[in-house]
Parts: structure tokens; C-alpha cells; sequence
């Protein structure tokens, strides 16, 4: 273990890295609760996806543990199951297995890119203001979304629908009702145990608003805890291959297109986070030396611990598709784990089994209400609203792009069209200032597929 791991080169012990893999966990085991119930709402199984989420977390976490050696966990992310959820299948109309395929190709092209110096082009072709607008927009979707499953607010004239001159008009909740409370207590707890830099907050957090919501009679027990569910992952497993899924998928010719950009979407989102993730922990702790850093702009292959952790993120995506749950990503949460010691992927096989040991409790964590997770979604927005100190706000042509992006993004609830919005006036400004050239081919490419898309749009809206 110790000449696998290189343990002693790293300067750790297996002791530290079990107490860095068992506070990694604690940290991101809400996923287990908060993905089933955003991607049931599209029709999936709940118990299925919770099955699927496990996997995929366990497989992906191993890669990373055993290809990488790098003390990273992968679950399926938070902002990109909420994409799947609210943008690709509510907004444009695709069935969830028609997502799954897409979240499949996603990895499958992330995996391409990054043997090739494909993914690096992509990474430096987008202006950082816009890197930390995109991030901190998802944040803010994300906690939308959490203040609506809270059931906070009201919307006023929803019987006009959302057309334009439709009344719709949000309005704060009166909180009479348990599942608001249930939310409110849950998230208070969380902020609490946060501003006290307890490591499982969120876990917490959701617990206690469960207690509360089984006390109150808000959701009750199953008659047995230990039931099996295992073999609903059969519903949403391997799902995809077929009709509808990627036998449906490009079948009609008005979706090719927005089929396209979700793709990108997906890979454009899972790479910032995964490239944030490894650059924002591992250069301050030494686990990506100065060699692997410089390896981002120029090697291609696997010749480095960044190169390879990349790989396995990538690998996670198309696996978790392949077993039913949105795409996996490297959790930032694993530099809990990382700041009590953790340096190699040992912390990661800890990490993994805590996840396994999860599955025969599956009945349990059913009974967790939606309004138990929506504060955990709000603490993540607040979390991802971090990288807006990115951004030159006192420069307008940095924060025209930066803002549409946020707002488009959380108005429209749909990130892609928040990204879009913000390569198109981000070519703008720099046309206006001059500064055409220094747009890369890859913003004017994306940007001319997100206008084609709009005019299909309008077409068939005619």
C-alpha cells in the first residue's frame, strides 16, 4: 500500500488518510439525498438514480483514487444535475434518457479531449471573467432552485403561463406551511455548523430537518428500514441505448441543434468545475506540483497527476450515464479531506467505501423530503458565489458579459442560454473596443451555434 501510494514520499500515513476520506464524506454525502430528488422530478426512479448515484460516486472516487492517486472524490454535480433537470429536459423538451445519452457523449468527447491538447485550447479560449461568471451563475440557479423546493415563494398570475406580459410576479411565502419551516430550520442549522467550520454541516443539517419533518408528521418511516431497492437501478440503467435515448435523440432535426449545444454545455461546465477544483486545492497543498500545472498548457497524454485526474473525472461522466445519474464531476468538498492531511488517493478508496457502505440504507433515506435538501442548495450557490470576486466589475466590458450571464442564466433557468449571452456580448464589447482579435475561433464557433439554435427557436415558435 505504502509503495503504491508512495505514502511516505508524500509525507502521510494511512491513518491520516482514513481521517481524510472519512471528512470527505461527511462533506458530500448530501449528494445522495439532494441527486434523487432533483433527477426524479424528471420521471426517473428515485431509488434508481439513488442506486446510480452511489455507483457512479464509488467508481468514479476509485478511479481517481487508483489511476490519479490524488485525494479527490467524484460524485455527480450539483449545478449539472440540476442542467439535466431544469434546463435540458423541463426547458427543451428532452426525455430523461435523451439527457442521459447526452451526459454519455459529454464524457465520451471529455475523455477525447483530454488526450489531446483539445481540452487546453477550450480552457484558455474563455476570458476568466466569463470562467467565474459561469461558476457563480450556476450558483445562483442552484440556489433558486433550492429556495423554490423550500417552498418559499409563491408565484402570483402563474395561471397566464410564462409569456411574455404574463403576470407571473414571485412573492415571499406566508410560512404556514411544515415543509417551508421544515426548510427554514434545516437551513439555519447549516449556516450555523458552517459559520462554526464544522466539517458535515450539510449532513447535518439535512438530518435535523428530517427529524423534524417525521415528527411533525410532514413524512413518516418506512415499516422496514433495511428494504432492498437495489434492482429499481434497472430502470434508469443503460436506459439510453435505444428509443427514446440515442435512438430518438437526432431523430428530429429541430433538436439536433439544441442537442448539440446541451453536449457542450455539459462539457464546458464539468471542465471549469474539474479545473477549478484541481487548481484552486492542489497547488496550495503541493498534491499538483509546479510540473503538473505547467502540463495543463503544454503536454497532451497522460504524462502528469493532472493529466490523469482529468482522464478519471472524464471517465466518471460516461459512467454514471451508463448507470443512470447526471454527470459526475470532482467534488470541491474534497479539500476537507485535503486540509487534514490527505495527499494520495488512498484518502479516496476510504472515501469510496464509506459511500458503498450507503446501499443496504436506501429505504431510510427515501423518507428525506425535498424541502430537507433545498437548504443544502442554497449553501452550494453561496459556496459557488465565490468566484465572482473574479471578476472586474469596475470595467464595463467585463461586467456587461459577466452580469448578462448570471442574469439570463437564472431568469431564463437555463445555464446554457446564460452562457450564451455571455459569449455573445463578451464578442461584442470586443468588437466595439477593437479588440476582435483577441476573441478565440473557439467563443465565435460556440457563439454562432448558440444564434443558430435561437433562430431555430423562432422559427418553430412562428
Amino acid at each position: 500500500m505504502d509503495k503504491f501510494f508512495k505514502l511516505k514520499e508524500s509525507g502521510t500515513n494511512v491513518r491520516t488518510e482514513l481521517v481524510a476520506g472519512i471528512t470527505t464524506f461527511f462533506t458530500m454525502v448530501y449528494i445522495i439525498f439532494v441527486n434523487p430528488n432533483i433527477l426524479s422530478a424528471t420521471g426517473m426512479s428515485w431509488y434508481g438514480v439513488f442506486v446510480a448515484t452511489i455507483i457512479a460516486t464509488v467508481i468514479g472516487t476509485l478511479i481517481m483514487a487508483l489511476v490519479a492517486k490524488v485525494p479527490y472524490a467524484v460524485a455527480p454535480g450539483m449545478g449539472l444535475n440540476a442542467f439535466f433537470t431544469y434546463t435540458v429536459c423541463f426547458s427543451l423538451g428532452f426525455v430523461w434518457q435523451e439527457a442521459l445519452a447526452m451526459v454519455f457523449l459529454c464524457g465520451i468527447i471529455n475523455i477525447l479531449i483530454t488526450v489531446t491538447k483539445i481540452r487546453k485550447q477550450i480552457i484558455k479560449s474563455i476570458p476568466l471573467s466569463l470562467q467565474n461568471a459561469i461558476g457563480g451563475a450556476i450558483g445562483v440557479f442552484i440556489a433558486y432552485i433550492g429556495v423554490m423546493n423550500a417552498g418559499w415563494l409563491n408565484f402570483l398570475g402563474t395561471s397566464e403561463g410564462f409569456s411574455p406580459g404574463a403576470n407571473v410576479v414571485p412573492e415571499l411565502a406566508t410560512f404556514n406551511d411544515i415543509g417551508a419551516i421544515v426548510a427554514l430550520i434545516g437551513l439555519i442549522v447549516i449556516v450555523v455548523l458552517m459559520v462554526l467550520k464544522v466539517k458535515a454541516a450539510m449532513l447535518i443539517g439535512i438530518v435535523v430537518a428530517t427529524v423534524v419533518a417525521l415528527v411533525s408528521g410532514f413524512v413518516s418511516l418506512p415499516d422496514n428500514i433495511f428494504q432492498w431497492h437495489f434492482g429499481e437501478v434497472n430502470e434508469v440503467a443503460f436506459a439510453f441505448f435505444g428509443n427514446p435515448g440515442l435512438g430518438s435523440m437526432f431523430s428530429d432535426p429541430t433538436k439536433i441543434i439544441p442537442a448539440l449545444l446541451v453536449i457542450f454545455a455539459f462539457s464546458l461546465t464539468d471542465t471549469f468545475d474539474t479545473v477549478g477544483t484541481f487548481i484552486g486545492t492542489g497547488r496550495k497543498t503541493g498534491i499538483f506540483d509546479e510540473e503538473d500545472m505547467k502540463a495543463l498548457d503544454g503536454s497532451s497524454g497522460f504524462k502528469s497527476k493532472m493529466d490523469k485526474a482529468l482522464f478519471a473525472d472524464a471517465t466518471a461522466t460516461s459512467i454514471g450515464a451508463l448507470v443512470g445519474t447526471s454527470n459526475a464531476t470532482t467534488y470541491i468538498e474534497s479539500a476537507a479531506g485535503i486540509n487534514v492531511g490527505g495527499k494520495t488517493g488512498l484518502a479516496s478508496v476510504f472515501t469510496a467505501l464509506l459511500f458503498l457502505l450507503c446501499l443496504p440504507f436506501m429505504a431510510l433515506f427515501g423518507i428525506v423530503p425535498a424541502e430537507a435538501t433545498a437548504p443544502a442548495l442554497i449553501v452550494v450557490g453561496v459556496l459557488m458565489a465565490e468566484s465572482f470576486s473574479g471578476i472586474k466589475w469596475t470595467d464595463f466590458e467585463d461586467a456587461l458579459p459577466a452580469f448578462l450571464t448570471v442574469i439570463v442564466m437564472a431568469f431564463s433557468y437555463n445555464i446554457s442560454y446564460g452562457i450564451a449571452a455571455g459569449f455573445l456580448f463578451y464578442i461584442i464589447a470586443k468588437i466595439m473596443r477593437g479588440k476582435a482579435k483577441e476573441v478565440h475561433p473557439i467563443i465565435y464557433v460556440a457563439t454562432s451555434l448558440f444564434i443558430i439554435n435561437f433562430v431555430v427557436l423562432a422559427i418553430g415558435v412562428i
